[in-house]
């Protein structure tokens, strides 16, 4: 009950924040804006988040988790091409769900890719992604990322295909297929993904 609670109201302050930003930009909207417009205090906001910029990143920053879970989930035999278009799929899937609140997920995305500080947020968070994907990379293929630059290469592969697919899909404002732009960039990074592998 208490996590659910916790959920409602993360939602609500981001929501909150989503609408003051569509109609005064980022800049703009204060911390007190959010928590009065979400109806709670500016207290209780930084229970939830630490900064203006999290509370609008908290709504992607989830995908990284998924990445790693839909990796780890992946069958052992399968080349990492393909676990990993898998991984970064799932993610992108998520974000490109068409049934979101009013297109809410493409508003954020945009608004995170056209705000340096939002960006420079998600980069942070994108970097943890790395670390992660990195270590299961090297788990599954039983190498050891410290001495071996390959796991890391791999992730960091995968990662710039998903950054250039949500550009591309973003800066469609949505009106190109997802699915056919994360095949595409897995075509381009396969042969590369796969020499890991090999090298195992």
């Amino acid at each position: 009950m208490a996590e659910r609670k916790r959920q409602l109201v993360a939602r609500e302050l981001t929501e909150a924040a989503l609408q003051l930003l569509a109609l005064k930009g980022f800049d703009t909207v204060t911390i007190d804006e959010i928590a009065t417009t979400a109806g709670v205090s500016k207290r209780t906001f930084f229970r939830y988040f630490a900064s203006k910029e999290d509370v609008v990143v908290q709504f992607l920053a989830g995908m990284g988790t998924g990445m790693c879970a839909e990796l780890a989930a992946r069958p052992a035999e399968e080349p990492p091409s393909v676990a990993l278009r898998h991984a970064v799929w799932v993610s992108m899937a998520a974000c490109a769900d068409h049934s979101d609140h009013e297109g809410r997920a493409l508003r954020v995305v945009q608004l995170i890719l056209r705000t340096p500080a939002l960006h420079a947020r998600f980069l942070e968070h994108q970097a943890q992604w790395h670390q992660d994907l990195t270590a299961d990379l090297a788990r599954r293929l039983g190498l050891d990322p410290e001495t071996d630059l390959s796991p890391r290469l791999a992730a960091g592969m995968a990662l710039t295909a998903f950054d250039a697919v949500l550009r591309r899909w973003s800066g469609s404002d949505g009106t190109e297929d997802p699915a056919a732009l994360t095949d595409e960039a897995f075509a381009v990074i396969a042969p590369a993904l796969d020499a890991v592998e090999q090298r195992a």
